[in-house]
């Protein structure tokens, strides 16, 4: 769609806002996090085994003359440890936001039940839902609503340019209200599934459009017509905030979560570590399974294990950095290079 500055709309969803691969964006953005380290690891492994087979020199006469081994997990157990620490340390991260005296904790909770008030009298029900799909869902429908009542005010006007923006407008608004609010019915709040729909209403633009036709026909609007944009606007710049809200809970979450998942995996990596520097001896294993030498399968194979807890990290990271990379911006800023062409005055 096209207003009439000249400005050509991005597209709603995320994938059409980037100039990124549909199969790149699934991977660090929607795919399950074991999925994607699981991929990484078995591609890690299977480039162990290459180039183990590719090596002219033979591993056992590299430990011969040599210590890889001992030398290659002597490393991988320190940085084991290490990331342990950094598991302590996210999880500071997240608990110093829920930590605090009384007085803050107070303060916390009065900005949320103002905040719950103002979209109780915005959505004029006499309780918000308490979920947030249903919540964010709620106020896809109002935009719904409010995006309705706008075309309706201006189907009396004698501007046909101006009744055609605003038709264009609103049906471009509402129908990336009405998916996304599809796409929020019965999600719960942990899955990736609800943060993925929420980003894909362009609410910022849709500000910045709002704003510019209504400035652009000023003196054509009636007092109908410009108060049905105020109710717009004003219900768009509640999606703003109650988004980044859930967007930071859902970090957190994500982040007990990364925490969980590198315990977990580092008890296993670092048994494996050590027992390769103490116990392995590369002629305790000869001959060869499916035409690949024993001891090229075996050290691939403890080597994979000693990098799965950061092979985690990396899965989990890759969402959340490319998710706040998509969401540094909050309100009618667009970050990203749009194809505009109108020139300012």
């Amino acid at each position: 769609m096209s207003d009439s500055g000249g400005s050509s709309q991005p597209g709603d969803t995320m994938r059409e806002r980037v100039d990124e691969s549909r199969r790149k964006l699934w991977i660090l953005m929607e795919a399950n996090r074991w999925g994607v380290a699981g991929g990484i690891l078995l591609a890690f492994f299977l480039s162990l085994v290459i180039l183990g087979i590719l090596d002219p020199s033979p591993l056992q006469q590299s430990i011969a003359t040599s210590d890889p081994i001992d030398t290659a997990f002597q490393g991988f157990i320190g940085a084991i440890i290490t990331g342990v620490t950094l598991v302590v340390t996210l999880n500071q991260l997240v608990l110093s936001q829920e930590l605090g005296p009384v007085g803050d904790q107070r303060s916390r909770m009065k900005g949320a039940m103002e905040f719950r008030q103002d979209v109780e009298e915005l959505l004029d029900v006499p309780t918000a839902p308490p979920e947030p799909a249903s919540f964010m869902e709620a106020l896809m429908n109002e935009t719904e609503d409010r995006a309705e009542a706008l075309a309706d005010a201006v189907e009396e006007s004698r501007d046909e340019e101006l009744k055609e923006e605003i038709r264009s407008y609103v049906d471009g608004l509402a129908e990336n209200a009405n998916t996304v609010s599809e796409r929020l019915k019965e999600k719960q709040f942990g899955t990736f599934d609800l943060l993925s729909a929420i980003l894909n209403f362009n609410y910022s633009w849709k500000i910045f459009l709002a704003r510019k036709i209504r400035n652009e026909h000023a003196d054509a609007l009636t007092d109908e017509v410009d108060e049905a944009f105020d109710d717009i606007i004003e219900c768009l710049e509640f999606f703003g905030p109650s988004r980044e809200h859930f967007k930071t809970l859902y970090f957190q979450w994500e982040l007990v979560n990364l925490s969980r998942s590198m315990l977990y995996t580092s008890i296993p990596a670092l048994v494996v570590a050590v027992a390769m520097i103490l116990y392995y001896d590369a002629r305790a294993v000869p001959g060869y399974t499916f035409a690949i030498s024993n001891d090229v399968l075996v050290v691939s194979l403890a080597t994979t294990i000693a990098v799965v807890p950061f092979v985690i990290l990396l899965s989990y990271i890759l969402r959340i950095a490319t998710v706040a990379k998509r969401t540094l911006s909050i309100g009618p800023f667009i970050l990203r290079e749009t194809a505009r062409n109108d020139e300012l005055e």
